[in-house]
C-alpha cells in the first residue's frame, strides 16, 4: 500500500519524501536528551531525527500508512510522532489562548490503516482509538485541519481481488488529497 501511494503521487507530479521507518531502522525510543522540551525544540543529536524534523516542516500534506496495532500505530510510528513532532518543530506552547499552536504548513493528511477488527466491533467495543489518535490528538495539535482516514479490513482471509481493490482505493484517496 505504501509503495502504491508513493508511486501514485509521483505519477501525478508530486515531490514525495517517503520513509519506511522500519526499513530505515528508525529508533522509536526517546533519548534522555529528547525528553527535555528545550532540547527537543532546539534540535536533535540524531541525524535521522533531525532530517525528519526538517522535512516535516516543509510538507504540504502528509500520508501515514500503517496497521492497527492493538488500537495504536506500531511502536516505530508512535516513536516517530514523539521524536519528530516536537515543540518548536510541529507546535508551540505558551500561546495567549493557552492552547497549542500548530506550526506545520501541511493542512491535509491521509491516514490509511489495515485492520483485522470488523468495523462495528472497532466502534462499539473500542471507540475507534486510531481515529481519536490521528483526528483528535496528534494531527490537529500540529496544525493539520483536514484529516482523512480510510481503513481496509479485514486483512486476514482477504482475497487477492480484495487486496487489489484496496490498492486502487489507496491510490484514489492519495490523488484526492491533492485537491
Amino acid at each position: 500500500m505504501f509503495d502504491a501511494v508513493v508511486q501514485q503521487l509521483r505519477d501525478l507530479g508530486c515531490e514525495v519524501l517517503a520513509h519506511d521507518l522500519c526499513a530505515e531502522g528508525f529508533a522509536p525510543g526517546l533519548s534522555a536528551d529528547e525528553t527535555e522540551t528545550v532540547r527537543a525544540a532546539a534540535g536533535s543529536h540524531d541525524p535521522q531525527v533531525a532530517l525528519h524534523r526538517s522535512e516535516v516542516a516543509t510538507l504540504d500534506a502528509m500520508v501515514f500508512v500503517h496497521p492497527n496495532w492493538w488500537g495504536m500505530p506500531p511502536a516505530v510510528l508512535a516513536g516517530w510522532v514523539q521524536r519528530v513532532l516536537v515543540p518548536g518543530v510541529a507546535y508551540k506552547l505558551g500561546t495567549a489562548q493557552g492552547e497549542p499552536e500548530g506550526l506545520l504548513k501541511a493542512g491535509r493528511a491521509l491516514v490509511l490503516n489495515t485492520s483485522d477488527t470488523p468495523a462495528d466491533r472497532e466502534e462499539t467495543e473500542f471507540g475507534d482509538p486510531l481515529d481519536r489518535i490521528w483526528s483528535a490528538c496528534v494531527l490537529p495539535y500540529v496544525g493539520v485541519t483536514d484529516v482523512r482516514r480510510v481503513v481496509f479490513r479485514t486483512v486476514t482471509g482477504s482475497s487477492h481481488e480484495t487486496r487489489a481493490s484496496w490498492l486502487r482505493q489507496a491510490r484514489h484517496h492519495a490523488a484526492a488529497l491533492l485537491v
